[in-house]
């Protein structure tokens, strides 16, 4: 008498599974390392556009704004009246904040007037390098990235 059993072994079935976990493990963590280097790259875009939102204050009003608050507007004011708007609101950065070499109190984006409204810094944080700029604190000027 032959016996004809069709299907997997115990072990066959194991072997599989634990396949499909090294898979589904690995590609998670290649999801966050894009995620964080997106993050980033958000990162410098909204300090590039706030940059470029500032110069045109600047060349209309001749100073650099005292402050900027998140979720604001980049106006200005002329003879005491709204003239333009250079950004309809200042952004937050993207969360969770923690990338790389970057903490939650580094991430934001912390902006300043310096020089008597002549100039600024905006201090911003990156968890990896993005293009040009390297990981870790920077600072943005009328000069540029750095």
């Amino acid at each position: 008498m032959k016996t004809n059993k069709k299907g997997f072994t115990l072990i066959e079935l194991l072997v599989v599974i634990a396949i499909i976990g090294l898979l589904s493990t690995l590609s998670i963590v290649a999801l966050n390392s894009a995620r964080a280097r997106s993050r980033d790259a958000r990162r410098v875009s909204d300090v590039k556009q706030i940059q470029t939102a500032l110069e045109m204050y600047y060349n209309e009003m001749s100073f650099y704004p005292a402050a900027l608050v998140t979720g604001n507007a980049i106006k200005g004011t002329l003879y005491g009246a709204a003239s333009s708007t250079y950004m309809t609101a200042f952004p937050a950065p993207p969360s969770p904040a923690n990338d790389g070499v970057c903490n939650v109190a580094s991430t934001s984006y912390i902006y300043a007037q310096t020089d008597s409204g002549a100039s600024y810094t905006l201090k911003y944080c990156l968890g990896f390098k993005t293009g040009d700029v390297p990981a870790g604190p920077q600072t943005a000027t009328p000069a540029g990235l750095r």
